[in-house]
């Protein structure tokens, strides 16, 4: 039940829905209920058409006064109408009863849909801005595939798991109630004895839902890795097809498919046995009421009138449906649960990047960026260490080194994409984790390696997290970038969508626009990190030219691979293992032997 009341509480903000939903469907299943219970008077017209009733009852809570009293009126129709208006006044009351009812199962259906759209879209909402905040780190962590599966199949699950939920907790137990009721009224000694052989269906039941829940878990964890292994493919086609690996990467997902497959089958299998083992139980249990009752009826005593009893079988053959819904709600919901359960795990996962309570407003550097005894570990293992560096504002800072050096990492930690593990980086003087971190990232530009732009305009990826920018901005940051000639011989110019991930763009064409989008934002610090060194010659002579527009009058940091763009900067560290082992500038640093000297004749070396 504990599982249960955590689908209940996704439930509070739509409370007024829910409830709409259960009182309609309470009126649905009274509605039902009476319009069963009118068959038992006119029954006992059929089996006994002189019985009239002339005496008014004294109204009570019974179901023979109630039988009674109805009969009653029934008599004054046919004494002043005859039978054949008496017919078509049960028939017209029969014919209302069962439109209401029916408006009713409508009127409950129509508040549910809402209801269950709107939760899932609040979760849907919550896991996406969750992921969004979480740190880089998570990211390394985890699979895409696993990700896109929380938010596309699960959600979809836990839906499902709503209206299962709300139809096992109310509905149906109410329908249940009501019948029982009715039953009671008309043979308390044959309801207690059916009562007692109920249990059965449960204690069936309950064993089919054990065994569902773990099934889900593996379905579910198949799941994540077939779409993981679509994602990679998806990202990697260029690879697979250039390494004529189409037959393997088949091979592998029709496997990995095959595993999932299996797992659905088998749990739908056991999802869907949950009904037929309930119905079947519940012919069993009708033929002993049918064997109990007859015997009540044919009995001298006289026990149980013939109409009573089939008023009585005719309401209990009710409520094996709603005994069957509630056994495949509780099943659906079992399966809802595990859902929820995946993706709370994201939602739980902890905000490593976190704001201090009363974090300071910064809208602009003045001075300098310090590290101060910085050194970072990522999973136990040491990436930097102890890091002493002065950046002053307006200069050029160069980072060099060896692959796995640490230079990525040490620029990661200026916007706070990680946080050092010792030590701390002040901005101005102030440790950067005081400040606020929107403010403090909107104060920098980030040009990657990877020129990361998304399926849409170029204009919308130049203005990208900015809302009423002007063309003329817009085209002033491409022309910084050199961007501007190019984008205008384009099929829609700055309309043009590029495609996903920009490829139909070449890639000198692409990291222009990854440049005038950083320009776009006129940021005060700017982040190279290997901005040209996945180009050819002449790409990157047009990059390199545009980021030495964007470079001047803003503070630098720039990650280089090809030493010869460095060459003018104002300060080259030099890092090996996570430690910096020279500082100085260019000519400094030839003229002394250490690991940048190397560095620099191994690509003298390599350009002959």
């Amino acid at each position: 039940m504990k599982g249960i009341f955590k689908i209940i509480g996704y439930i509070k903000p739509y409370k007024y829905l829910a409830f709409l939903n259960v009182l309609f469907n309470i009126l649905s299943s009274f509605a039902e209920l009476f319009t069963i219970a009118l068959l038992i008077p006119f029954l006992k017209l059929l089996f006994n058409p002189n019985e009239l009733v002339k005496i008014k009852p004294i109204f009570s809570f019974d179901f023979k006064v109630m039988t009674n009293l109805f009969m009653y009126h029934l008599s004054n129709v046919i004494t002043e109408n005859g039978p054949q208006a008496a017919l078509g006044y049960i028939c017209l009351i029969l014919g209302i009863a069962i439109t209401s009812k029916n408006l009713f199962r409508y009127l409950g259906s129509y508040f549910m849909v809402p209801l269950r759209t709107r939760v899932v879209a609040d979760m849907r909402n919550s896991l996406y801005q969750h992921i969004l905040i979480l740190p880089l780190a998570y990211f390394s962590d985890e699979r895409r595939g696993d990700l896109i599966t929380r938010m596309s199949n699960d959600a979809k699950e836990i839906e499902v798991s709503i209206m299962s939920t709300l139809e096992a907790l109310f509905k149906e137990p109410i329908s249940i109630c009501i019948s029982l009721i009715a039953l009671i009224w008309i043979s308390p000694f044959l309801t207690f004895t059916v009562l007692l052989l109920l249990p059965i269906i449960g204690l069936l039941l309950s064993r089919v839902n054990r065994k569902l829940r773990r099934q889900t878990i593996h379905g579910q964890q198949k799941l994540d890795e077939l779409m993981s292994l679509f994602e990679e493919t998806l990202t990697g086609v260029r690879i697979i097809k250039a390494f004529s690996s189409q037959a393997f990467f088949n091979n592998r997902f029709k496997k990995q498919n095959e595993l999932f497959t299996r797992s659905f089958i088998h749990g739908n299998r056991l999802l869907d046995a949950a009904s037929p083992i309930s119905e079947t139980v519940g012919v069993l249990i009708m033929a002993f009421v049918l064997f109990m009752g007859g015997r009540m009826v044919l009995t001298e005593s006289n026990s149980l009138t013939a109409e009573s009893f089939l008023g009585f079988i005719a309401i209990f053959s009710r409520i094996i449906p709603p005994v069957t819904a509630f056994s495949t709600a509780f099943s659906k919901a079992q399966k809802g649960l595990v859902s929820i359960s995946r993706i709370e795990e994201v939602l739980k996962s902890e905000e490593i990047i976190t704001e201090v309570a009363n974090a300071k407003n910064i809208i602009s550097f003045n001075d300098s960026i310090e590290f101060k005894n910085v050194s970072f570990s990522y999973n136990n293992e040491p990436v930097l260490k102890n890091i002493n560096l002065k950046i002053e504002k307006g200069k050029t800072v160069a980072l060099v080194g060896p692959s796995g050096a640490g230079k990525s990492t040490l620029t990661d930690l200026i916007p706070r994409f990680y946080d050092p593990t010792e030590g701390e980086i002040l901005l101005d003087g102030v440790d950067i984790r005081q400040y606020k971190i929107l403010q403090l990232r909107r104060l920098l530009g980030i040009v990657t390696q990877e020129s990361i732009l998304f399926n849409d305009s170029i204009y919308n990826n130049i203005a990208f997290g900015k809302e009423n920018i002007s063309t003329e901005q817009i085209e002033n940051a491409a022309k910084t970038a050199n961007a501007h000639s190019f984008i205008l011989e384009t099929e829609n110019g700055y309309q043009t969508n590029i495609g996903d991930r920009g490829n139909k763009l070449s890639g000198g064409q692409k990291q222009r626009i990854s440049i005038a989008r950083a320009v776009n934002t006129d940021p005060a610090i700017l982040i190279l990190d290997e901005a040209t060194s996945s180009l050819d010659t002449t790409s990157e002579r047009l990059v390199q030219d545009a980021l030495s527009n964007v470079m001047k009058g803003r503070t630098t940091v720039v990650i280089a691979h090809r030493l010869s763009t460095i060459v003018n900067a104002d300060m080259i560290v030099v890092l090996r293992k996570g430690e910096i082992v020279q500082t100085g500038t260019h000519l400094e640093l030839l003229q002394q032997p250490g690991l940048y000297k190397e560095l620099h004749d191994m690509q003298k070396l390599a350009e002959l």
